[in-house]
């Protein structure tokens, strides 16, 4: 048995990926590791692992306190990251950034969701042997593909023409997730439906946040704004979607993504190179909003094209499911816990 603490404020605010990673990952080790892994939360008593997923000052000045065994610390975003979500003065972002590494830097070992990110990591100053790849994941139990009685279904709740091509964002509305590029192709294709779920997190701090909050306080008359969405709906949002798009400009292992493949809805996403570790060949990669355009077109156009991506997606999600990670999680604890 391996005492474990999780320490997490990931869902104090909802709607963000980081929530629901935390989420997956809690349900997981009490379904499958009961009783080789029992839980606690954010709770100061002798453990064997504090395993530490947001970056709260109380939980910093707890790295502290005697009895914390192996600290763990999930790297869910890095500085570079923050850049375009986050509006902060330049010394108050500076101090912010700092203290992120510093955090970081206290853990025991840390675990990214990217392998892109481990040079990142050793270029600021982390040993590279300090750093573990396990990718997040779903449950199948939550994302899952619907029948097609249940897809029109939700499509009448919604107010979703059932004839409607949908195209479907999912994330905080911000300008690091290209939410521009959306609220575009919406203006640009009036004879589509674009929905994006998700709000302002951050509030006022979000960069951009005066100009996108008009257009989401009054958008066009194809595209909604059903602000953050709980997460027992979202799967019904993702299976009335024809097509899954994020455009996000920075990501490290979307979990929207992810939930998308898992209802093997079509999926295209910006081209990035961080990306290509990890889900090349499951979806579609667009440059730019002129691609995203012609992918669109073509996804609505082509049948045979737009199956294929189902069966690519779902196939991710085989690759990336539950039963996989829990074994790199059982294995990790494990390590960590002989580590003296």
């Amino acid at each position: 048995m391996i005492k474990i603490t999780m320490f997490s404020a990931a869902e104090s605010v909802p709607g963000q990926g980081v929530g629901s990673a935390y989420r997956e990952l809690v349900n997981l080790l009490e379904e499958k590791f009961p009783e080789k892994f029992p839980l606690k939360f954010n709770k100061y008593s002798k453990t064997d692992i504090s395993h530490y997923h947001t970056i709260n000052p109380t939980f910093f000045l707890s790295t502290f306190l005697p009895g914390r065994g192996r600290k763990i610390g999930y790297v869910h975003f890095l500085p570079e990251t923050l850049e375009d979500s986050i509006k902060l003065p330049k010394p108050i972002k500076r101090l912010f950034y700092w203290y992120v590494m510093t955090f970081y830097k206290r853990m025991d070992h840390l675990v990214v969701v990217n392998p892109t990110f481990i040079d990142k990591l050793v270029d600021l100053g982390v040993k590279r042997d300090k750093v573990t790849y396990i990718p997040n994941f779903v449950s199948k139990d939550t994302f899952y593909p619907m029948s097609n009685d249940q897809k029109r279904a939700w499509r009448e709740k919604f107010g979703i023409d059932q004839d409607a091509f949908v195209i479907l964002g999912v994330g905080q509305v911000q300008e690091r997730k290209g939410v521009w590029d959306f609220i575009e192709l919406a203006r640009q294709n009036p004879q589509w439906q674009f929905v994006w779920t998700g709000g302002f997190s951050f509030g006022a701090m979000t960069a951009g946040y005066e100009d996108l909050k008009k257009v989401v306080d009054n958008p066009p008359a194809n595209l909604s704004f059903p602000g953050i969405v709980d997460r027992s709906e979202m799967n019904a949002y993702y299976n009335v979607a024809d097509v899954f798009l994020l455009p996000s400009y920075t990501e490290l292992f979307p979990m929207s993504a992810l939930e998308a493949f898992s209802t093997g809805t079509p999926t295209v996403l910006r081209d990035l190179d961080l990306y290509k570790a990890i889900i090349e060949g499951y979806y579609l990669p667009a440059k730019n909003r002129e691609e995203m355009q012609t992918k669109l077109e073509q996804i609505n156009e082509d049948d045979a094209l737009k199956e294929k991506l189902s069966q690519d997606a779902l196939a991710a999600s085989d690759r990336y499911s539950a039963d996989n990670v829990a074994k790199l999680w059982e294995k990790f604890y494990t390590e960590q816990a002989e580590v003296k």
